[in-house]
């Protein structure tokens, strides 16, 4: 019976398309081990702390590997990262006592922020060792048949905090893109056509809120256009976090959930919705300008949404290429309008690289992407479960705890397989 179903499975997300299906399993990226070693690890993480299902589910000879495995991983080059980041800090250190620098505020400022960051890199591989010899300890006392349940655990939640710090790190090293290190803009919009989009919507906002709060973060939703009794329009959250964007670069793109009908007909309902992300600048707006009479300033319809959200919103459309941007979150017309224009700046300054011009005002408007062009995942919830990542072919039958936020499988092997 697992088998039928198995098969069922890849035959119905195959029918709807086997674009990147396989890209995953070409790619030799020496990374993509650890990332999946890491992902067993937290799934572990999040199993009922009562003493008995822990013995059931995983049992004491599974968390002393579990505990070795973690050891081994951090012994393997934690102490030569801390050496190389540690050498780092020391060199930005250096720069900022350059007398010179200070003719320069936006060097110096640069310098400022990667000084920050390099601080936070060493006391993150400095607990981490901490973490390792707290487990190593406990490790020798399991040796000495002096250990019980509770040391257990602790060494146990000692080596999945070991694990959690070398993902961070090791995502860290593979995030090397222009804004990668931004916060991100997250727009959700309900597909025109399709079963139910406007619920879908609502879900994938829940998923995204819920996957930032995993990360110990809050996402804050600034725009959201609710249909009574239907889910949403449209809803935009900001994740005012460092390397945000880096992180949710690859959920760009259509999402959609697939349903079979429960009487095993072959037709399958759809609902589908898109995801764009924008790079959101935490220090500074953008400093260059856009000519005003490229831009047509106006707000929406009032037709199904808040009144009085509607007043304060506006939409701003760049002309030579088309591209929409809106804001409603802020208080004042004049503030949502300088929210928009510089989301406006942020995506124009991305499909600027993507097209390999040299600024905006080189933009062909006919080669942007079509958002509803790029398949990201497909979400089939009946006869059986399953997440298909189409990107990078990563596949998860929990689509329940998918939807709760747990996409950081998706989000580290996109990040893996980035150019």
């Amino acid at each position: 019976m697992a088998t039928m179903v198995s098969k069922t499975a890849h035959h119905v997300v195959s029918s709807f398309g086997s674009k990147g299906h396989s890209s995953l399993a070409r790619n030799n990226n020496p990374h993509l081990g650890l990332f999946l070693c890491s992902f067993k690890i937290r799934a572990c993480h999040s199993i009922n702390s009562n003493n008995n299902d822990i013995y059931k589910q995983v049992g004491l000879f599974s968390l002393r590997r579990k505990i070795e495995d973690a050891v081994i991983r951090a012994e393997m080059y934690a102490s030569t990262a801390l050496e190389m980041e540690e050498a780092s800090w020391i060199k930005q250190e250096e720069m900022m006592r350059d007398s010179d620098l200070w003719d320069d505020p936006t060097k110096s400022n640069d310098i400022l922020v990667k000084l920050a960051n390099s601080a936070k890199v060493v006391d993150s591989l400095k607990d981490l060792r901490y973490k390792v010899e707290e487990a190593q300890l406990i490790k020798q006392l399991t040796e000495m048949n002096a250990i019980g349940y509770g040391l257990y655990k602790q060494a146990y939640d000692a080596a999945v905090d070991v694990g959690n710090i070398l993902d961070q790190y090791e995502i860290s090293k593979l995030l090397k893109g222009p804004f990668d290190m931004a916060g991100a803009c997250l727009v959700i919009k309900a597909g025109p056509a399709g079963i139910y989009p406007k619920p879908w919507a609502e879900q994938l906002l829940q998923m995204y809120l819920g996957w930032a709060k995993r990360q110990g973060y809050e996402g804050r939703v600034v725009d959201r256009y609710q249909i009574k009794n239907e889910g949403i329009d449209s809803a935009t959250i900001e994740f005012e976090f460092e390397c945000a964007y880096g992180h949710l670069l690859g959920e760009k793109g259509v999402h959609h959930l697939i349903r079979g009908y429960p009487n095993e007909s072959s037709q399958l309902e759809t609902s589908s919705a898109t995801v764009d992300v924008i790079p959101l600048f935490l220090e500074n707006a953008r400093d260059f300008e856009i000519d005003s009479a490229d831009l047509i300033i106006s707000s929406p319809s009032t037709h199904g949404k808040q009144k009085k959200q509607i007043e304060c919103t506006v939409c701003i459309q760049h002309v030579p290429t088309g591209i929409c941007v809106q804001s409603s979150g802020e208080r004042s017309r004049f503030a949502n309008k300088m929210k928009a224009l510089n989301r406006l700046k942020a995506k124009l300054e991305v499909i600027a690289i993507e097209q390999g011009v040299d600024s905006i005002n080189s933009i062909v408007k006919n080669k942007i992407l079509n958002m509803w062009e790029e398949e990201t995942r497909r979400y089939v919830s009946h006869p059986y479960k399953l997440v298909h990542d189409v990107k990078t072919g990563i596949e998860m039958t929990d689509l329940n705890t998918v939807l709760d936020g747990n996409i950081e499988p998706f989000v580290a092997a996109h990040i893996n397989t980035r150019e």
